[in-house]
């Protein structure tokens, strides 16, 4: 679904990925891991159109996209929940909500859709529908965030650190959204600082240090790797 092929990002003269390649199939899970600083949120930034990269390719479904727009990668089916939840806190849930879908193929259905598709999998939206975001905990703002990047249709939903600040009974709840997320066919691509339960979740990960890969294979096979237990996982 997803091919990126030795892409070159820089900050102004700073090089924060270095012939950075990884692939995410259909249907799967798909995991980056590594430290603060490794470069994880710019890798997804630039697969999501927010910041290009100097060189390399990034293709979605046989389609160049490091030249697009982010709102017309939004469009291909590309939809990036990001880190911080970046909410507009004086607009109700439900107008947070229809906004997620602004795009062509979403906008008729999107009433029908909280109804039949959000709603269920976030009841606790529904009570909160009329509820100004910027008043909602935490966690119901990260479910907002969530649940707007659904909003889209996307066939690949990208998750940058859903459960960062969140009490450890929310962090539990954000992760059977998205196994629940997973469970209905979405395709995912996440990163997260719970590296354990990520790594339980996905099918495969990448391990990224200094802005490259330097280790990739089946989730399971990670949480066993010497490297990977005593660099993310205090073994």
């Amino acid at each position: 679904m997803l091919q990126v092929q030795d892409i070159n990002v820089f900050y102004g003269d700073v090089q924060a990925l270095h012939g950075l390649t990884l692939e995410v199939r259909e249907g799967e899970v798909v995991a980056l891991v590594g430290a603060n600083g490794a470069g994880k949120t710019t890798a997804l930034r630039t697969i999501s159109g927010m910041l290009k990269p100097r060189d390399g390719s990034i293709m979605f479904q046989g389609k160049s996209t490091q030249r697009l727009a982010p709102h017309h990668i939004v469009a291909l089916g590309i939809s990036h929940v990001p880190e911080g939840r970046q909410l507009f806190p004086l607009m109700s849930v439900r107008e947070n909500l229809l906004l997620g879908g602004h795009i062509a193929r979403a906008r008729g259905g999107r009433e029908q859709m909280l109804e039949q598709e959000i709603y269920p999998l976030f009841p606790r939206l529904r009570e909160r529908s009329e509820q100004l975001a910027g008043t909602l905990s935490g966690g119901e703002q990260q479910m907002v965030a969530i649940a707007r990047g659904l909003m889209s249709r996307p066939k690949l939903l990208i998750l940058d650190e859903p459960s960062l600040g969140l009490a450890p009974v929310v962090v539990q709840e954000m992760f059977r959204i998205v196994r629940r997320i997973r469970e209905q066919g979405m395709t995912v691509m996440i990163v997260e600082q719970n590296v354990t339960q990520t790594l339980q979740l996905a099918d495969r990960a990448y391990v990224i240090e200094n802005g490259q890969v330097v280790m990739t294979g089946a989730s399971q096979d990670l949480l066993h790797n010497d490297h990977v237990r005593q660099a993310y996982l205090g073994m």
